[in-house]
């Protein structure tokens, strides 16, 4: 007795699921290396902050954004002392997220402790494969 073929319904059938598997295991692959990536720049600028590296946290805000800002002199009077994630990155769309902070800070000169919540909006660029800053840096003052 000789196997028989599988219908020619049925092959198609499975190679359209595992296609489709295959697309969709892709595409979760891409959010996750996404996710990553957008984990990895907002702690970077972060710790940008909080150790006083402005021209670093200038790095992430968006190349067009970036030109027309420079480290403000004040800024070198600014130390921040917590830097605390209210609401994590919330999907506002295919390629933005916008994260809460609640930062305090000191002016060294005057040693007096603000406080400011930043709402940061951070947009996916996939011809660069990175995640931009387009709210700008907090408003210390």
């Amino acid at each position: 007795m000789t196997p028989r073929p599988a219908p020619h319904h049925l092959t198609a059938a499975v190679a359209a699921l595992v296609a489709l598997l295959c697309a969709s295991g892709c595409a979760t692959y891409r959010e996750d290396r996404r996710q990553d990536a957008l984990e990895a720049a907002t702690n970077a600028y972060a710790a940008a902050l909080r150790w006083g590296y402005y021209e670093t946290a200038i790095g992430y805000l968006h190349p067009e954004k970036r030109k027309v800002v420079e480290v403000p002199k004040a800024l070198t009077n600014i130390r921040v002392t917590r830097y605390d994630v209210v609401q994590p990155p919330v999907p506002m769309g295919e390629t933005e997220r916008v994260q809460v902070v609640q930062i305090d800070y000191l002016h060294q000169d005057v040693q007096s402790v603000h406080s400011l919540t930043d709402r940061q909006t951070w947009r996916y660029e996939p011809e660069s494969k990175s995640w931009w800053l387009y709210s700008g840096l907090p408003a210390f003052k």
